[in-house]
């Protein structure tokens, strides 16, 4: 069978790319121009260049296709024009679909988040029956997705072969920009971290989340969304696991919520005066005030999804981050 996998120069999409090449399938990828390809290095796949905005690439690029996994999306916290990410996450999912549809695409795989998953107020984990609105998505990147969600749920309703998956905070290999969770995971392995908020995620490795977006494939029901998630675990045992394995100290101040948020709002206006992006968002903060906890029950009792533990996705994000100079060695092949 022949896929067409959207963002598999990225971090969720590359891992995609190669399990479905492991399991026998022909991969064709959307690039765009200006892409950087490492992560589809030594990768037998079928490169078709193209944008989300841009309806005709999308035509050419799903023709032939049995299959569509969209896992490209712009993952940022702070963008200084967000409507150009409501129209890469929201119009360019619309884009997509509509193209696979006139295909005839057998069955598309839309990659969603659990940032579009609502979170009980008693701190129990989320799940897909869990209530949530537009009005309770923080910030820019969160409505966007959340938008783009509910296009592929009316898309699913009108007839669309459309399964979702969610997916909690990926680690692992090849996370070259690195996305905000690796940044934290990478600025911890560097002593970068002197402190941590109260807060709390689902880590999941990346190869888990991958296996899960052929496992919906396979046996997800139409217009239904599934969690692929891994550990809850608090942000202190996380930067704890790092910073082990990296051979620091772990941070030991703990920093109210109230102390940090002005520090962000300082950092967003640097930012915009400058041009360069921040790695402390008002957002960021705003999402941490609770712990993002998801169940993926649902994934494993109807898709048949399993996950490895937490501490083996540090490893091999560390191991990774190391082989390639990120903490300041010398970069190896790979």
């Amino acid at each position: 069978m022949r896929a067409l996998v959207t963002g598999a120069s990225g971090f969720v999409g590359a891992a995609l790319a190669r399990t479905l090449l492991a399991a026998g399938w022909q991969v064709r990828v959307l690039v765009r121009a200006g892409s950087d390809r490492r992560n589809l290095r030594a990768l037998s796949v079928e490169s078709t260049v193209g944008d989300l905005t841009d309806a005709p690439s999308l035509e050419r690029a799903v023709e032939g296709c049995d299959a569509v996994f969209h896992a490209a999306a712009d993952y940022r916290l702070w963008v200084p024009d967000p409507q150009a990410m409501y129209r890469a996450n929201v119009e360019g999912t619309r884009n997509l679909l509509e193209a696979a549809r006139r295909a005839g695409v057998r069955r598309i795989v839309y990659t969603s988040s659990v940032a579009c998953i609502g979170l009980p107020r008693d701190g129990t984990p989320g799940t897909e029956d869990t209530p949530v609105s537009l009005e309770t998505m923080v910030g820019h990147y969160k409505r966007s997705k959340f938008l783009a969600e509910q296009v592929a749920l009316e898309a699913a309703a009108a007839g669309a072969p459309v399964v979702i998956v969610n997916p909690a905070a990926p680690v692992g290999p090849r996370d070259i920009k690195p996305t905000p969770t690796g940044q934290v995971l990478l600025d911890a392995a560097l002593g970068r971290t002197p402190a941590y908020v109260d807060t709390g995620l689902n880590i999941v490795h990346v190869d888990d989340v991958a296996a899960g977006h052929v496992l919906a494939f396979h046996r997800g029901r139409i217009g239904e969304r599934y969690i692929l998630g891994g550990e809850n675990l608090p942000l202190r045992d996380i930067l704890l696991a790092v910073t082990r394995l990296a051979g620091r100290s772990p941070p030991r101040l703990k920093l109210p919520h109230a102390v940090v948020l002005p520090i962000a709002y300082a950092a967003e206006g640097f930012a915009r005066l400058t041009g360069k992006p921040t790695r402390v968002t008002v957002d960021s903060v705003r999402m941490a005030r609770k712990r993002m906890y998801f169940s993926s029950a649902k994934a494993e009792r109807e898709l048949g999804y399993s996950h490895r533990p937490a501490s083996l996705a540090f490893e091999d994000a560390l191991e990774w981050f190391r082989a390639q100079g990120y903490l300041g060695d010398a970069p190896q092949n790979g």
